[in-house]
């Protein structure tokens, strides 16, 4: 195997390791102290331990397109390393997604509003935690208002104004896509979150979280901004 063989190889790894580190962490809360009670830290290490097993499987995927290449002919491997481009583009966020999934949407308490309470602004907290908990609960993929969730976005507040991806997002009508590994998948998130205390945690803020039912179609767009790695330096330039 050639050295611009290998390099190409090693760009390919480290991409997929950088992006398995970065998966379970798009946004990050501020640190608190740890008061939770024993079935909670239960309930923490059975999520963990569902993690780990994604990991497992990831490497192993990961394994097995390294042999591939390895035991393939000369003429067939620039396929190959073509389609694990493809792929990592897509989980990069860097092209259009479509799958099973459900969308979610928030929008004013209309009788709250009719009651004389007044509109509020959708927190940037309550949008980060959201996002957090559908990760959490093996979320694929994220659009929020027509920004694709990557490992670069941030959701915070600017000039008072909630941004993603430093794209400010409606103040009071949003509509949230989420793609699952499958339509059973999709079905699961939407009983945790129909039961969950996201729903009251909005509506504290006079907004409705309108679960939609899950879907056997749904597509997210790709991530419009320019991805950047500090970890990764280009090499072996004209080789």
């Amino acid at each position: 195997m050639n050295k611009k063989v290998v390099t190409r190889i090693t760009i390919v790894s480290s991409i997929v390791g950088l992006m398995i580190a970065v998966q379970y962490n798009t946004v990050k809360e501020p640190t608190e102290r740890d008061t939770r009670d024993n079935w909670e830290l239960r309930k923490e290490l059975s999520e963990e331990k569902k993690r780990h097993s994604k990991l497992l499987s990831e490497i192993l995927l990961s394994n097995e397109v390294a042999d591939e290449y390895e035991n393939t002919e000369t003429k067939d491997k620039g396929e190959i390393l073509q389609n694990t481009v493809e792929q990592l583009n897509r989980e990069a966020g860097l092209s259009e997604v479509s799958g099973p999934g459900i969308e979610i949407t928030i929008r004013p308490a209309v009788e709250l509003v009719q009651a004389g309470f007044p509109i509020k602004s959708i927190a940037p907290e309550l949008l980060y935690r959201l996002v957090n908990e559908i990760n959490r609960f093996e979320g694929q993929f994220i659009e929020i208002d027509g920004q694709r969730i990557v490992h670069t976005t941030a959701i915070r507040d600017i000039n008072g104004t909630t941004t993603v991806n430093g794209i400010p997002i409606s103040e009071t009508y949003v509509v949230i896509k989420v793609i699952t590994e499958s339509y059973e998948k999709a079905e699961l998130l939407n009983n945790y979150l129909n039961i969950s205390s996201f729903k009251d945690a909005f509506y504290m803020d006079n907004l409705n979280l309108v679960i939609g039912n899950p879907e056997e179609h749904i597509t997210i767009s790709e991530y419009h901004g320019t991805l950047t790695n500090e970890y990764l330096i280009e090499q072996n330039k004209g080789e």
